[in-house]
């Protein structure tokens, strides 16, 4: 039954209940650091699958297409929200990676101090959990909308007074995912955002086969071990033992409305994935590329800054602000596509940018 003629009520002569084809399934983890974290599972009928943590930041874990796994998990395991130690490095104890991974809102990147208080690595917001959580499947034009929704706060007396609203959207038979969010400051005084869409994507949709394609008019390597490897930035080999991670931040071409497109392409599974996303509002592509050995994930990490942390911002006159009462809005498409002609349409649309 194809999406452009489907009708629920024929649907439903072929089945019990609808969640035997598509839906939202709501349960809570339990064992080890993961006890107690909520999680919602996605299916859309059309072989795409992905798993909503709700207590960490309604940040989306593993990924797959068609039994493909596109996401990236690291040895961590899902680590709930009571283990975050927000000192210095000790983010990555908690940094289960996932397919998505939202840093900020306050601090991207390194840790460091800015105007006497002191930062860990990437923020707080991926590891605080959401409130006014709601999961649901409604009909719009006949067609079924998985859809969550709920908010994160960032808070502190005498202090900051953010919060940031997220939607995640999936249709029936499309293999797409809207990512949909606000930032509002609800204080009295302007403060400094930070904010990076940590995608992380790993084998198999990454190997040897695999190619970033990127509308590129100026690649940027963060630091020595990036200059290394700037002419094959788009290329990736097998597991490296000692692989040094490269990070590069790519000034994209985009539309005459600032809308551009990325993807990570592996012609062998003739499957690709793309993220779209608007430059007005998150000016920075950055690019983690890590080979090692059980540490293999490329980072797709559209932003509004670099990863140098809020003092480094601050100091390069980089460092975006949002002003009492002001909604930012960050929006953001994943689509994964498979056969040939389909990834060569992607592609030319990404060079003709």
């Amino acid at each position: 039954m194809q999406t452009n003629d489907f009708n629920k009520r024929e649907l439903l002569k072929y089945v019990g209940d609808l969640s035997q084809v598509f839906g939202i399934r709501e349960y809570t983890l339990s064992g080890g650091k993961s006890k107690g974290v909520k999680a919602f599972d996605f299916r859309n009928g059309a072989g795409l699958e992905f798993t909503v943590l709700a207590d960490r930041c309604l940040d989306i874990t593993g990924l797959t297409f068609k039994g493909i796994n596109c996401s990236y998990l690291s040895k961590t395991g899902i680590v709930a929200p009571e283990y975050y130690n927000e000192d210095g490095a000790e983010f990555l104890r908690s940094f289960h990676a996932g397919f998505l991974t939202t840093c900020g809102l306050r601090n991207v990147g390194s840790p460091c101090e800015d105007e006497g208080e002191s930062f860990g690595v990437h923020g707080r917001i991926s590891n605080t959990p959401a409130e006014e959580v709601c999961a649901w499947v409604d009909w719009s034009a006949n067609v079924p909308v998985l859809t969550i929704t709920g908010k994160m706060k960032e808070a502190r007396v005498f202090g900051e007074n953010l919060v940031i609203e997220r939607k995640i959207t999936c249709r029936y038979g499309e293999n797409k995912i809207t990512i949909q969010n606000t930032v509002e400051n609800l204080g009295f005084r302007k403060e400094p955002l930070m904010l990076l869409f940590h995608f992380n994507l790993g084998y198999p949709l990454l190997d040897e086969n695999s190619l970033l394609v990127t509308p590129t008019d100026k690649l940027i390597p963060r630091d020595e071990a990036a200059i290394k490897g700037v002419d094959i930035y788009n290329q990736f080999q097998a597991p490296t033992p000692g692989y040094a991670e490269q990070v590069f931040y790519h000034d994209l071409r985009a539309g005459s409305e600032g809308n551009t497109c990325t993807a990570l392409v592996n012609n062998t599974l003739e499957t690709a994935l793309s993220i779209r996303f608007n430059k007005n509002q998150l000016f920075n592509f950055g690019q983690w590329k890590q080979m090692g050995e059980g540490e293999y994930v490329l980072g797709m990490e559209p932003s509004n800054c670099y990863v140098g942390g809020r003092a480094d911002a601050r100091q390069n006159n980089t460092l975006e602000y949002l002003e009492a009462g002001e909604i930012k809005s960050f929006d953001l498409d994943i689509e994964i596509v498979n056969g040939t002609d389909k990834i060569n349409a992607l592609i030319k649309e990404i060079n003709n940018l």
